[in-house]
């Protein structure tokens, strides 16, 4: 009985890593979700004042979580991405700076492409477990395939490069305190490059997989 116990061990702890990843992503849902909050904060302080646009995006962000409670849904996504609008609202808020609100999410997204290219070192790439966990419940038997091992790691250090590449961008913005272009850049950087990476990652893996299913179907 311990070594049935010992044996169920190893697939259950593979899977808070890829979990993890995918909470902290929170699927195609998540990335709206989060982008929303503060694409109404760029338009309403572009189109009238500071405070204005941080109380809206607040609000907008309270009224995913509230309609996520109402659905019975979990708001865990939700909440992660409350609490980085709350603290970049509190820092603008206090500051007065606009670009402010932006600095907790450029600092997430730092991490993010660190941590994507840091799991590749691993030979763990992120994006192979998200995939795991959306498409196949967690499991980590893709790692057995060398090619899509292959196909992973290089697509895990695309996401990697891309992530930081567009968060020192925003970066050198928030330093000169450009707030407008500021925000003009995390709304295009947003939902077309994440969009575009998505869209170029099905692609590779499921041209992986048409490949592969002609011998396996023989």
């Amino acid at each position: 009985m311990t070594e049935e116990q010992h044996a169920t061990a190893k697939p259950q702890a593979e899977q808070p890593f890829g979990e993890q990843l995918a909470a902290q992503l929170g699927g195609v849902r998540g990335l709206i979700e989060a982008s929303v909050p503060v694409g109404v904060f760029v338009v309403v302080n572009l189109i009238w004042d500071l405070r204005p646009a941080i109380i809206t995006a607040v609000g907008s962000a309270l009224a995913i979580a509230a309609w996520r409670l109402f659905r019975r849904e979990t708001v865990r996504h939700a909440l992660n991405g409350l609490f980085g609008i709350a603290v970049g609202a509190y820092l603008a808020w206090k500051s007065g700076d606009a670009e402010d609100f932006y600095l907790p999410g450029i600092l997430i997204g730092l991490v993010y492409g660190v941590a994507m290219l840091v799991s590749v070192l691993f030979r763990q790439p992120a994006v192979g477990w998200v995939w795991a966990v959306v498409a196949g419940g967690g499991k980590g038997e893709w790692r057995a395939n060398p090619r899509l091992l292959r196909i992973f790691t290089w697509l895990t250090v695309l996401w990697g490069v891309v992530w930081l590449a567009k968060n020192i961008v925003r970066w050198a913005l928030y330093a000169m305190g450009a707030d407008t272009s500021l925000g003009v850049v995390t709304i295009v950087a947003g939902y077309p490059v994440t969009g575009a990476l998505v869209a170029i990652t099905i692609w590779a893996v499921r041209k992986d997989l048409s490949l592969k299913s002609p011998p396996t179907a023989a």
